[in-house]
């Protein structure tokens, strides 16, 4: 099972948006690190990255909850690394 914690606590904010914000809704990635650092919602940091994100064209917003891949949108170290076990929990081809 995937320990949600320390990819929080240990992987970039960047590295976890990229690879959270097409799976779950921003408040539900907000909650989680209010949980697990909230240091980062605190400052503002959370929101002002997922705004960079999207601007860079790394995510792009649609109709739907979830952005989708922009054309800059590159897989998180965390997962080419395999740093956690994500296959067959979360992860989508």
């Amino acid at each position: 099972m995937l320990d949600l914690e320390s990819v929080y606590k240990n992987e970039s904010v960047e590295d976890v948006l990229l690879y959270f914000a097409l799976r779950t809704t921003y408040p539900n990635i907000d909650r989680m690190y209010v949980s697990y650092k909230f240091e980062v919602v605190g400052c503002g940091a959370l929101l002002q990255i997922y705004q960079r994100l999207l601007h860079e064209g790394n995510l792009v917003e649609n109709k739907n909850p979830l952005p989708e891949k922009g054309p800059y949108w590159k897989e998180s170290a965390f997962i080419t690394e395999k740093r956690y076990i994500i296959e067959g929990v979360l992860r989508f081809q």
